[in-house]
């Protein structure tokens, strides 16, 4: 038997309530709904649109929904009851250029099926973006950080929110996690009224639970790091060797990409962190747009800073040296910030070398 008569294909729209199905053999469609999360209710679907469709009920089905809030348990899911599903990054899908277009969930997910039908059928790898989908141990290592990149801002929002209370009776506080709110007087002298220092104390306290958190988060990362039990956890570790490279940022790193991620060349490595050069060539126009941003946004940020750091605390570097000349000895701030993007895409290259391949970047001082 082809392909075309041994396999189902479907495709998933899915939301909070409602998941739209669409169903089709490439020539036939079929259209269902079932309830959300309801792992019955879709085999019971599967099996019918088999019998509707005319294929056998041992037929292979290949499956596809779009990355987003569900997260990859779809996905186990599908692939535990043997079907072969791609969970396709939405940036990727075509999209029409009209000023105004129909968007339907039954509209989504017939056009998720065409897409899929274009790659098995018609041959086209390239006709989405596949999101690599991390194991469960490996995505459960990933809530550390970004639990305390959300402590940071709640953090930064306590803090600020303490400052502008002050600042309303003319009162520059300091350190807002240590202002005495008790003994704070107004611009007049005065102390202040009952309900403002009920606020300000729950806000302060609010910081304090934060600052703990964050604290034992820290806590927890450090030890991790010294026992390394796992091969993202030893990367870290590696990271950590280098001046400038703090412990957050190395496991950031080796969690979100160095860790469990493997990269053809430094392209392909500069692509998924959205750090490369997006030119314009139209005729007679030939312009550059910038970097691309269409990858890990928080990867993106970590080498960003890390290349101020690397700029500070390494500088003998190359890196920092062709920084330095290219772009802050004649150069503008404007410069500055544009190079640093640049430093960060190649000092980001020199790192993946450093971990895979043991290759310590020219130049750097490791720590002692």
């Amino acid at each position: 038997m082809s392909l075309r008569e041994k396999s189902l294909f479907m495709a998933m729209e899915l939301s909070n309530k409602k998941w739209k199905l669409v169903f089709g053999d490439g020539s036939r469609e079929r259209e269902r709904g079932v309830a959300a999360r309801c792992e019955e209710a879709l085999l019971r679907e599967v099996a019918m649109a088999k019998e509707k469709l005319g294929l056998p009920p041992e037929a292979a089905v290949v499956s596809c929904y779009e990355a987003g809030r569900d997260g990859f348990w779809i996905d186990r899911m599908l692939k535990k009851q043997g079907f072969r599903n791609y969970v396709m990054d939405p940036a990727s899908i075509e999209v029409p250029r009209r000023s105004r277009t129909r968007k339907t969930d039954r509209l989504d997910a017939k056009k998720l099926l065409k897409l899929l039908l274009r790659c098995e059928l018609g041959g086209e790898r390239d006709a989405f973006s596949v999101v690599r989908v991390p194991s469960e141990v490996q995505e459960a290592e990933m809530r550390t950080h970004r639990e305390w990149e959300r402590l940071v801002k709640e953090r930064t929002a306590h803090r600020a929110r303490i400052k502008s209370l002050l600042v309303l009776h003319g009162i520059e506080g300091g350190n807002p996690a240590k202002v005495p709110i008790e003994a704070v007087r107004d611009w007049a002298g005065q102390p202040l009224g009952g309900p403002w220092v009920v606020e300000l104390k729950r806000e302060q306290q609010r910081l304090h639970l934060v600052e703990g958190q964050l604290k034992g988060i820290g806590q927890q990362q450090a030890t991790a790091l010294e026992q390394a039990s796992t091969p993202a956890l030893m990367k870290a570790k590696k990271l950590c060797r280098l001046k400038a490279v703090g412990q957050h940022s190395s496991w950031v790193l080796s969690h979100e990409c160095f860790g469990w991620r493997s990269f053809r060349n430094r392209k392909h490595l500069g692509s998924f962190v959205g750090l490369t050069g997006t030119p314009f060539d139209s005729g007679e126009t030939l312009r550059e747009q910038g970097i691309s941003k269409a990858g890990s946004g928080r990867v993106r940020t970590t080498m960003i800073e890390l290349a101020w750091g690397w700029v500070r605390w390494q500088p003998h570097s190359p890196l920092t040296h062709w920084f330095i000349d290219r772009y802050v000895r004649r150069g503008t701030s404007r410069s500055k910030r544009k190079g640093i993007v640049a430093l960060a895409r190649k000092l980001l290259v020199a790192l993946w070398k450093y971990v895979e391949f043991d290759l310590v970047p020219e130049g750097a001082v490791l720590k002692p």
